[in-house]
This record gives structure tokens, sequence and C-alpha cells, in this order.
């Protein structure tokens, strides 16, 4: 599904991404692992279209990504939840979910059943301010808010953070309910390896800018993670 080859990006004369090649396979989860600020972020907003790479190639479903706009790429099947969840807080949880369907430029406006069905606290929740909601509740919503367009892939970006676990184990539950019986691809950034290690099929540990390891992930090791993820 999503292919990128040589990937190379610039902050001034930062170079924060480094020859990057990932692939995210149809209806699996490959996780994009590494410490705070080695480019994980940074990489996916170049593949949602927040930032123009400087070289190399952006491949989704056989659209070349670097041809397409932002809008044009979350009608392509494009879904994006950022770090730190962006909700509304003077929105209502239904009001914040419809904010998606601005993200293509489509018309839409009927909420898919099967969002309430994933998370049925936001049914019951869907008039209260999505300030009012606990930080567990909110990432719930901005994961609804990014499948409200149905989309063949999405993008988490440390959805784990600042959760309390019950919540965690929901939200894991729906990326593999995601991945493997809607068929959508999701391409996850996280840290917390318990929670990785529930949900991913793959993994690519990112350090300085580059690819430094990946594969199944039955294939990391303690060396990867002693070497590229703790502190």
């Amino acid at each position: 599904m999503l292919v990128t080859n040589q990937l190379d990006h610039y902050y001034g004369q930062s170079h924060c991404l480094r020859g990057v090649d990932l692939e995210v396979a149809k209806a699996s989860c490959t996780c994009l692992m590494g410490r705070n600020g080695v480019g994980k972020t940074t990489f996916a907003k170049c593949v949602i279209g927040l930032e123009t790479p400087k070289n190399g190639e952006m491949f989704y479903d056989g659209y070349d990504l670097f041809k397409l706009s932002v809008e044009k790429r979350a009608a392509a099947g494009i879904g994006y939840v950022p770090q730190g969840r962006q909700i509304f807080p003077l929105l209502t949880v239904e009001e914040n979910i419809r904010t998606g369907f601005f993200a293509s430029g489509h018309g839409r406006s009927s909420i898919p059943d099967e969002v309430y069905e994933l998370f049925p606290v936001l049914l019951e929740m869907k008039n209260r301010r999505g300030g009012d909601l606990s930080g567990g509740q909110q990432q719930q919503l901005a994961i609804a808010r990014a499948l409200v367009l149905k989309p063949t892939m999405l993008i988490l970006d440390e959805p784990a953070e600042g959760i309390q676990p019950n919540v965690v184990q929901e939200i894991a539950e729906v990326i593999k309910m995601l991945s493997h019986e809607m068929a959508i691809s999701v391409l996850l950034i996280e840290q917390k390896l318990p929670f990785i290690r529930k949900v991913a099929d793959c993994f690519a540990i990112m350090d300085r800018g580059s690819i430094v390891a990946n594969g199944r992930m039955d294939e990391l090791n303690e060396d990867h993670v002693s070497e590229y993820l703790v502190a």
C-alpha cells in the first residue's frame, strides 16, 4: 500500500530524514519506532502532505503522493491521528467527529455506523463537549474522526501516550480489528513496547532520521531495544 524510497527531508540546514525506505502492507500494522526527535512524526507529516520532502519517492496504492495535495491524499484513503489528539474542546463529540469530513473536501456528512460500533462510549457521549472527556476518550474521539472517511490506511502517532491502561487495551483491540478484520493498513508511531507487541505485525526502527532495522515483530530483539529504544 504505502512505499517510500530514499526519502530525504530538511528543516533549514538540519537533515531530519535520511534516505528513508519504508513499506506498509495492506491489512497489517507496521510500527515505526524510535526515541523522541529521530524523525518519526516528520515522516508521517511527509506522507500526509503537511511537509514536502526534498528528495525521494512516495507511493500509496498506485498514487504518486508528490502529485497529491493534503486533501487529495485524504480522499485517496490516508487517515491521520496526530500526536496530542488535537480535538476541539468546545465542540460536542458528534461535532468533533463530523470535522473529519472536511479533510478530503467531499460532501459526505453521515457518520458510518461502524465508528460508533468501535467506540460505543462516544455514542453515549455524543452531545458532550470534547473538552469534558478523559484523555483516553479524547484519543478514541480522534481515531473516530479519522475513520469517518473510511480510510484504507490510518496513521496513528503515539495513541497510547498519557492514557489510562484500560483504554490503552481498548485501543489495542480496535487497532487489531482495523488491520486484521477491516483490512485497513495501519502505520503506528509508538514507543511503548508492550502495546506495540500486542498490535503490530512488523516494525521499523528510526534513528537520526534513518531506518536502522526492520522486520516482523518476532524479529525484534533485545539488541535493537537496548541500542535504539531505551532512553
